[in-house]
């Protein structure tokens, strides 16, 4: 694989970029704040924005050192406004790369997530030559189920994920190849 990182990509209507400092109280205000958006999420809701800013120096640090980081801000090109964002990592315990995903509840049930995750697929067939895609999500969540089966992502099995202060949850588990992937 070619490692590229966190390069801008775009579409339609939609930037995807690295996050900034600037960006803390809209992520903060938009979904990092909001339990609604956050309970689906692997990390608990912020308690105020000084939290968010930590988090994103932390990524902007590495979308400007490491290669191998892939966490994007979801800008509209329309208007500027932050939705949300979108990232690649190694899965929790196997040898795979897995997106994940929020946006703002403001900004849900209008296509942006699909959009801004078959960018992001594209990417890494086409760019970083990737082969494969895990993915998952909580079980109930069904508009993030919308999401990766719009993408191109077929559900394979249902299992356990971990929050990350290792409360397990119930998901279920998904795999896109890149022959199966429609440029």
């Amino acid at each position: 694989m070619r490692h590229t990182g966190t390069v801008p990509l775009q579409t339609d209507r939609l930037l995807l970029r690295p996050f900034t400092l600037d960006d803390c109280q809209a992520a903060f205000d938009c979904w990092f704040g909001d339990e609604r958006v956050m309970d689906w999420m692997r990390e608990k809701p912020h308690r105020d924005w000084t939290v968010t800013a930590e988090l994103l120096a932390l990524w902007q640090q590495q979308s400007e050192s490491n290669p191998r980081f892939y966490c994007w801000a979801i800008q509209r090109r329309g208007d500027g406004a932050l939705l949300g964002c979108i990232s690649l990592a190694p899965a929790e315990d196997r040898d795979l790369w897995e997106p994940g995903f929020c946006l703002g509840v403001e900004y849900q049930n209008r296509g942006y997530a699909a959009e801004a995750l078959r960018a992001v697929c594209r990417h890494w067939f086409c760019q970083v030559e990737g082969q494969l895609l895990s993915a998952c999500h909580m079980e109930g969540n069904a508009p993030s189920a919308r999401v990766l089966e719009k993408a191109g992502f077929r559900h394979t099995h249902n299992g356990i994920q971990h929050r990350f202060d290792g409360t397990p949850v119930n998901c279920r588990f998904y795999l896109l190849k890149k022959e199966n992937f429609v440029l």
